[in-house]
Parts: C-alpha cells; sequence; structure tokens
C-alpha cells in the first residue's frame, strides 16, 4: 500500500478477484477533526507577527510575536487573536478565563429578556353558528390578552371554496371584533382550501394594570368616631 501524501485519499491494491486495475484510490475520512470557533491564544498563535491591542483598548503597534507573549507574561494576561482574517492579524490582551466567563453570562441572560413567541391557532368555518363565533372570538381575546399571536384559519369544505368571500367578511368582521386588544399582522390571503389571517397582540395587551389602591373618602373618614365633649346639662334660666 502506497500512501497518498497530504491528500484525503490513498491508493490501495485491490483483491485478485476483482475485474480491472489492481490499484484503486479510496477515500480516507480519518482525516483532521473539527474546527474550533474558539479564538487562538497564546502559544497558539503561530505568525510571525502581530498588532498588538492593550488591555484598556489602547494601540501597541505591529510587534514581533515573542515580544507580544513576553508583554502578556509580564501583564499576568493572555494574548488572545481577536481578527485572525487582519494582516497582521489583531490580538489583545485579555484574562481569556474572565472574558469567557463574562460572555456567558451575557448570553445567558439574554436569552432570559428574550420575548418567546408564541402563535396559536384557531379554526372556523364560513358558516359558524353565531354562539359559537362568540366562543371562538373569546378564545382570540384570551390568546391576544396573554401576549400571544394568533392564526385564523377558515376552513372551506365542498361548494363553500367557490365563495371565499364569505370567509373575507369573516375575518374582517373578527378583526374589527378585536381591534381594541389586537392588529392583522398578516393580512387575509387563501392557501388552498383554507384562508389564513394572523393577529398580533398591542405591546401593551399582555400587562397586566395593577389594582388601584384605595383612597379614603372624606365622607368615610368623617363617618369615624372621634372623642368629642360631652354635653354639660343646661341649667334652666
Amino acid at each position: 500500500m502506497v500512501a497518498a501524501g497530504p491528500c484525503c485519499c490513498r491508493l490501495v491494491q485491490r483483491s485478485s478477484r476483482a475485474k480491472g486495475s489492481r490499484w484503486a484510490w479510496q477515500r480516507n475520512d480519518n482525516q483532521g477533526g473539527p474546527i474550533s470557533s474558539e479564538p487562538r491564544i497564546n502559544d497558539r498563535i503561530r505568525v510571525p507577527e502581530v498588532r498588538l491591542v492593550g488591555p484598556e483598548g489602547e494601540q501597541v503597534g505591529i510587534v514581533p510575536i515573542g515580544k507580544a507573549l513576553e508583554l502578556a507574561a509580564e501583564a499576568d494576561l493572555d494574548l488572545v487573536e481577536v481578527a485572525p482574517m487582519a494582516r497582521p492579524p489583531v490580538c489583545k490582551l485579555m484574562d481569556y478565563g474572565k472574558f469567557k466567563y463574562e460572555s456567558a453570562q451575557k448570553a445567558r441572560e439574554a436569552r432570559r429578556n428574550q420575548a418567546l413567541t408564541v402563535i396559536k391557532e384557531m379554526k372556523l368555518r364560513p358558516k359558524i353558528d353565531p354562539h359559537d363565533y362568540e366562543t371562538k372570538k373569546g378564545h382570540v381575546e384570551r390568546f391576544l390578552k396573554q401576549g400571544d399571536k394568533v392564526k385564523i384559519t377558515i376552513m372551506f369544505r365542498g361548494r363553500e371554496q367557490s365563495r371565499p368571500e364569505l370567509g373575507f367578511r369573516l375575518l374582517q368582521k373578527l378583526a374589527e371584533d378585536i381591534t381594541e386588544l389586537g392588529f392583522v399582522e398578516s393580512s387575509p390571503k387563501q392557501d388552498g382550501r383554507n384562508m389564513i389571517m394572523v393577529v398580533a397582540p398591542h405591546r401593551n395587551a399582555g400587562k397586566a394594570t395593577k389594582p388601584a389602591r384605595p383612597v379614603e373618602s372624606a365622607a368615610g373618614a368623617s363617618s369615624q368616631p372621634s372623642p368629642v365633649a360631652s354635653e354639660q346639662p343646661v341649667q334652666p334660666a
């Protein structure tokens, strides 16, 4: 067997029973490994010179890699390659462990503060009963109060497919009924046998209003008993 050098294939000898040539190229998938997404630090930076940035963001300039490593060791910091595609690469002096910890904390905080958008779905028929319509509308209003978007689907069956205006008018009526809680984010559009509309809540729809603190009225305050001097009997003249 003959090695194929730096390429990812190798030349192997076939069995004597195989037809054709006795030699064939075989792919070697064991070359290399996963590419790391983390930046190179300290001795892993293998370039002759770098553009160095100090720990406070000050520009040090272009220095040899050995000098940059010496400055990092003197400051008890790490030399981190922040822009590997630049010529020369840009490196910064920093505490890499602290930098990774703070980055993880920021990412966790961003995920915590990220608003999770939930899309609920409500299905209606073009000739829906008024009582059923009020029930469905109540569900849509509840979803909007919770801060969720609602995908409203009108399902057409049989001959109803030739009357799409029925579904359009029904969606318009529903949009007018819920205008105080939400707005039409995606206008009604035909999707096969269905007609779809998406409504989204107003920004302050999902915020619960705090109950007002009861204020004691003047009449209520005056009704409280207060110590008064006892009346003296009036002597007849």
